[in-house]
């Protein structure tokens, strides 16, 4: 079911103020890579899933990525899928606020 605009940005202000130390795979669009020769290396996780990789797969991608560069590793930064936060979190949300 695709959500309107609206509905998307909501999501979007509510993730902001979230300190994103562990996030789920399925909720990472990208993981951008910034490299301490300021080179960075973007591995387009959503891109990985549509072509039906599973997320083990993903995260077998992403963990040898991140072994191979080694200490070339200055930063990692995730882009957040905000559409996909939002289909994990609103039915709970949902269930939650449906007796109020």
């Amino acid at each position: 079911m695709p959500f309107s605009d609206e509905f998307i940005q909501q999501w979007e202000h509510i993730i902001e103020q979230v300190n994103k130390t562990e996030v789920p795979l399925e909720c990472i669009k990208k993981v951008v890579i910034r490299l301490g020769d300021r080179r960075q290396k973007t591995i387009n996780l959503a891109a990985l899933r549509r072509q039906g990789l599973d997320l083990e797969e993903v995260e077998t991608i992403l963990t040898r990525t991140l072994t191979e560069l080694g200490d070339t590793v200055r930063d990692i930064d995730f882009v957040v899928d905000v559409t996909e936060v939002a289909k994990l979190v609103q039915p709970e949300t949902d269930k939650l606020l449906k007796d109020l």
